[in-house]
């Protein structure tokens, strides 16, 4: 039986944290045993919004794929590859936009929002606009049934379904119309509460050594009205009782009737996190360990993805260019 095929994709704009973790990592982790998965660094998604200063990019794009397999990703079974390197990527992108009224992009609620809140960069460009085409294109080329999304991208997948629907009406029937799989986590908010950021400094991340780990969980946010050890909690407006709900869910009846109570204080709390944290990070440090012994080996990885990426997207685009009476 054939297994049913995914695509996801982070941008490589800075070391993965728990919440790419929880948020996707852990999701494509558990799915490649049930799917046939591609799972590529959107660098042409980044310049979207990072076309200003791209000096990153190139260091990000191994560092995350490094994450990847320190998390538990197979290259045997897993096709890790690079956005660019997929020149039908682009060419499928520009093809799609000439079906795709300018209304369906403005409306697109993330865009406005991004409009309304990234204040710092000139994000009124053709590429951020045309940002949902890209990632519908990143989709369709591989015939995705289903992407691991998070609920924020849930308007775009509904997008890559409307324009697979109008490509498929006008000219037969070439795409699927792809599922979302949602990550268990919708959201992790970062040490302090705040939206998780690097340039906030509220990250963990997934390369972080444990005593570093220990230091920024020590460091956390907790309930402000709680001065001493013998003040009762409120465990709902603590960042850390946030963290413990989704790394040490076993306990968590017992943390909140002991915060709440005075009985457990938050040093104590803030070890039970840095313990479960410790359990979920050991053996991503161990592989990470293990990887770096052959230099060559995520440039490797890399490389044979994006060849195996490269021969299924091929297979699409001439099925596209037939349609469109495109064929060289």
């Amino acid at each position: 039986m054939t297994k049913k095929r995914i695509l996801s994709g982070i941008r490589p704009t800075g070391k993965l944290h728990l919440g790419n973790y929880v948020g996707a990592l852990e999701n494509w982790v558990r799915l490649q045993q049930e799917y046939d998965c591609f799972y590529m660094v959107a660098d042409w998604h980044a310049l979207t919004s990072e076309y200003a200063d791209t000096r990153e990019i190139m260091e990000n794009m191994q560092s995350i794929v490094l994450d990847w397999l320190s998390a538990g990703l197979e290259p045997e079974i897993s096709v890790m590859f690079i956005q660019s390197k997929v020149k039908q990527h682009a060419e499928l992108a520009l093809l799609l936009g000439m079906f795709v009224p300018l209304p369906w992009l403005e409306r697109c609620p993330t865009y406005k929002e991004a409009l309304q809140q990234v204040k710092e960069k000139d994000l009124r460009t053709y590429g951020f606009l045309g940002y949902p085409v890209l990632q519908a294109a990143d989709i369709l080329i591989y015939k995705a049934d289903a992407v691991p999304v998070g609920e924020d991208q849930l308007p775009h997948l509904e997008l890559t379904r409307e324009i697979a629907r109008r490509v498929n009406f006008i000219c037969g029937d070439i795409f699927k119309e792809p599922q979302d799989i949602l990550s268990r986590v919708p959201k992790l908010l970062g040490t302090d509460g705040r939206k998780m950021s690097k340039s906030y400094g509220n990250c963990i991340y997934l390369s972080d050594d444990e005593q570093t780990v220990n230091e920024k969980v020590s460091q956390m946010v907790t309930d402000p009205a709680r001065v001493r050890r013998s003040d009762k909690g409120h465990p709902e407006i603590c960042s850390v009782f946030d963290y413990q709900k989704v790394f040490t869910p076993e306990r968590i009846p017992e943390i909140e009737s002991g915060c709440r109570a005075a009985t457990l204080g938050c040093v104590e709390c803030k070890k039970i996190l840095a313990a479960s944290l410790k359990t979920l990070l050991d053996p991503m440090r161990a592989r990470r360990a293990e990887i770096l012994k052959n230099p060559d080996h995520v440039r490797n990885v890399i490389e044979e993805g994006n060849r195996r990426a490269a021969a299924e997207a091929e297979k699409t685009m001439i099925q596209v260019r037939e349609a469109l009476k495109i064929v060289p």
